[in-house]
């Protein structure tokens, strides 16, 4: 049974660039864990091997959640039953968006984003390309009209970010508050954190 006013979540990690948004949403959810019931992580091949390229370590090994294979479909957030609140796909490559967009549940992330959509529970994508070409953008639309959210990793510079971390988690921030967790971050017109 879900612990009231907790929060249930999904991530996805997919092989598209930006390790670091994946690394920082973890790390944000572990310090946040007090207002989670459950996180399910599904990376797949290809975002282990952006991970270990672009950070430069294995540390996804070690991630403090439950970790799923793309092909296991016993994965709790794989049915409507399980009641999720949210699905994460943090970074998400295009072709990922694309499956999703036509309904395509050929692997736990897509069937999951499926699963949110149907349910009408939070499904956030967060793609990682440039530039867009116009199958992009149709399927961002569709995935929208279906009541996903689009949020780009595209990050803001208005709170003075001073590592690449912080660049990330200006836009994981936007994620987490998408998601309805509390966090202490930097919000326009309040001053800096």
């Amino acid at each position: 049974m879900q612990e009231k006013n907790k929060i249930k979540i999904a991530v996805g990690v997919t092989g598209a660039s930006g390790a670091v948004y994946a690394k920082v949403l973890l790390d944000k959810l572990w310090a946040l864990q007090t207002q989670l019931s459950e996180v399910g992580v599904v990376f797949t091949e290809n975002a282990k091997q952006v991970w270990e390229y672009e950070l430069g370590n294995d540390t996804y090994k070690h991630i403090p959640f439950i970790s799923y294979q793309t092909n296991d479909f016993n994965a709790p957030f794989a049915s409507g039953s399980a009641n999720y609140d949210a699905l994460i796909i943090c970074p998400c490559t295009m072709g990922t968006l694309g499956r999703i967009a036509s309904g395509t549940a050929n692997d736990l992330l897509c069937r999951a984003a499926d699963v949110m959509l149907k349910e009408r529970k939070k499904l956030i994508l967060v793609c990682r390309e440039t530039p867009l070409n116009l199958i992009h953008i149709n399927n961002m639309k569709t995935v929208t009209e279906a009541g996903g959210i689009i949020c780009p990793a595209t990050p803001s510079f208005y709170s003075k970010p001073e590592s690449i971390e912080d660049v990330a988690a200006t836009v994981i921030d936007r994620v987490l508050q998408l998601c309805g967790i509390e966090q202490e971050s930097y919000r326009w017109g309040e001053g800096s954190n």
